[in-house]
């Protein structure tokens, strides 16, 4: 089992939302910050849902055989 786009493109957006954060912290910027943490948000938001395709489809597979 393979992950889905949502699943990658959340993950991608969590983990650009956590560098955009730390660089944020290191030159004192707390715009760069909070953008960071928004990122990070819909990420987990984004991989959820894609979380919840995997599982739909898992489910379908499974009744199907």
């Amino acid at each position: 089992m393979g992950m889905n786009k949502d699943q990658i493109k959340g993950a991608l957006k969590d983990i650009g939302g956590k560098i955009q954060q730390e660089a944020g912290k290191w030159v004192g910027s707390t715009r760069q910050q909070v953008a960071g943490l928004k990122n990070q948000a819909k990420g987990r938001v984004q991989k959820g849902v894609g979380d919840l395709k995997e599982a739909v489809s898992d489910a379908k597979d499974a009744a199907g055989k």
